[in-house]
């Protein structure tokens, strides 16, 4: 773990705090960073009721493949949504962070900090970006929790989220969106170009550059979440069931997120690798 963890009580308190944001009316909800900008979000837009908490998960790791559904997935009261969110974070905070500090690819923070945005009229989103001390913040807008069904919904989305920090896709994300940027605009500038030609060659390479590798980092998140979930207790398989009632993106050559189908696979191939020892 890092240095400065945070404790345990203050999870609980923020847990506490959201539960009742939740069951006041999906309003009114309190951690610093509510409203923090979404650096690296994952922009969902569900159709569906929320649904109410499932059995509290095991905290330790406990690789097994994902056991076919036995609980009906049922609209939930505010409170039930609010007290699934709570169990899930409280499970998944000491998972994520453990998974942090084994698989960093770099000598990043590990020291998460969950946050709800609170703010009226937000669509169904999650994200993951850094404070100014380069903490990892992971972050859900009340309708994000109000739309998933199950608690592993709400693990799947947690390590997928955290999955973006511990793979380090925002450093990736900035240096691809500057090699675009300086590509298009050389070439601009080579092909004799006036300078304003030249600054719109250069937006038009960051965004190319910032797009080209996106899918792919989604794959990479949803493929490290599946097993971060599938290692603290939940069934990512059922998780990834949320896929199913977002618009499905297609195959679009500049999107940022891959099809449905391939994000589906990706999670079903990381429990398989997982059953196999091919992965852990």
């Amino acid at each position: 773990m890092t240095a400065a963890m945070t404790p345990r009580g203050e999870t609980n308190r923020r847990a506490t705090a959201a539960a009742g944001a939740l069951s006041r009316g999906w309003r009114g909800l309190v951690p610093a960073l509510a409203g923090v900008a979404l650096l690296a979000g994952c922009a969902v837009t569900p159709a569906g009721a929320p649904l109410p908490p499932g059995p509290a998960p095991t905290p330790a790791p406990t690789p097994v493949t994902a056991p076919a559904p036995t609980r009906t997935d049922t609209p939930p009261t505010a409170r039930g949504a609010a007290m699934a969110f709570v169990s899930v974070i409280r499970a998944m905070e000491p998972a994520v962070e453990r998974e942090c500090v084994q698989r960093r690819r770099a000598p990043i923070n590990c020291d998460f900090q969950f946050v709800v945005d609170d703010r009226p009229g937000m669509e169904p989103n999650a994200f993951q970006t850094l404070d100014r001390n380069g903490r990892p913040v992971i972050g859900f807008t009340l309708s994000l929790i109000a739309a998933t069904r199950n608690t592993d919904e709400l693990a799947f989305v947690v390590g997928h989220e955290a999955s973006h920090h511990i793979l380090n896709h925002i450093d990736q994300k900035s240096g691809a969106a500057t090699a675009g940027a300086v590509i298009l605009s050389g070439i601009a500038a080579a092909s004799g170009a006036d300078p304003a030609s030249i600054r719109a060659a250069q937006q038009m390479g960051a965004q190319f550059g910032a797009r080209y590798y996106s899918k792919e980092w989604e794959l990479e998140a949803d493929y490290l979440g599946a097993i971060v979930a599938l290692n603290a207790g939940y069934d990512p398989v059922r998780g990834a069931q949320f896929f199913a009632r977002i618009p499905d993106p297609g195959d679009k050559i500049l999107g940022s997120h891959p099809s449905r189908a391939q994000r589906q696979a990706r999670v079903a191939q990381a429990v398989a690798d997982v059953a196999s020892g091919a992965a852990r």
